[in-house]
């Protein structure tokens, strides 16, 4: 199965300065990250918060600018040309963590989902139209001609970050970023989202970088894991592997951060390793 997504070497550096303006740090963001992504896989990056797994996101889609490495997307180098960036930005889509705050409150939700297609000239409002039907259809959104009327405030939460799949599926894009797309999302609802998710992965053979800290939910969905730490990867491999067989320190610490459902469980000495 050939990779829709090759990431190499990838860099991304800050300074900090202090309140005079003068340097007096570098931060690392990502610091010589590789990947890649199979066609129909789910990657998961994982890692703290701080790691790099968010600007990882915004350096694949060129919203930020590479300090060095290359970005290859379905058989393309990305650069900055406008050609690559049109490419890219029909066919990697972004769900984001808060599904009200990524979206315009303002706008019916008719007009939030097809926005993507003004923006890249697609069919006519007619066609439009119906296209959304169809993908409220996918996101198990009904009846769809009512929802297509409502504005966000009148939807759930689990309903908004539905909205915002529908609205990454309009353009049948051929890989999803999904950062932290249940982390704000009741419990009770989480599953159905990443239920959701893993069928339109299956059903339009989707590939899907998922972006968390939460290795119970990577787990669920991913079939890769990537640990992400201070900007590196320090290990990759199948996710099954990765969690029940951990070689580096910062995944057993991530591994022992899991909510334990089992009371029992809550009273047992856990050593997280943390001097590495």
């Amino acid at each position: 199965m050939s990779e829709i997504l090759q990431v190499e070497s990838l860099k991304k550096y800050y300074t900090k300065k202090n309140f005079f303006g003068k340097e007096i740090s570098l931060v690392r963001a990502v610091d010589g990250v590789s990947f890649g992504i199979e066609e129909g896989q789910t990657l998961v990056l994982a890692g703290e918060s701080g790691s790099g797994k968010s600007t990882i996101a915004k350096l694949v889609l060129h919203s930020i600018p590479v300090d060095s490495g290359k970005i290859i997307f379905d058989s393309m180098e990305i650069t900055d040309k406008k050609e690559d960036l049109k490419k890219i930005r029909m066919g990697i889509q972004m769900v984001y963590q808060d599904p009200y705050d990524s979206i315009n409150p303002q706008m019916k939700i008719k007009d939030i989902i097809s926005e993507p297609l003004e923006i890249h000239k697609i069919g006519n409002s007619k066609e439009r139209a119906e296209l959304v039907r169809q993908v409220l259809h996918e996101v198990k959104l009904e009846p769809a001609n009512d929802i297509m009327e409502k504005y966000p405030h009148m939807l759930s939460g689990g309903q908004r970050q539905r909205i915002v799949l529908a609205r990454a599926l309009i353009l049948k894009p051929k890989m999803i970023i999904a950062d932290e797309p249940v982390s704000m999302l009741d419990v009770s609802i989480r599953a159905e989202i990443l239920e959701l998710m893993e069928g339109l992965r299956q059903k339009h053979h989707i590939s899907f970088l998922y972006i968390t800290h939460d290795l119970a939910t990577a787990r669920y969905f991913g079939q890769k894991i990537a640990i992400l730490y201070h900007g590196k990867i320090v290990e990759i491999g199948p996710i099954e592997e990765v969690l029940f067989s951990p070689k580096h320190p910062h995944t057993q610490a991530l591994i022992n951060a899991i909510s334990e459902p089992d009371p029992t469980n809550l009273t047992r000495e856990k050593t997280i390793r943390t001097n590495y």
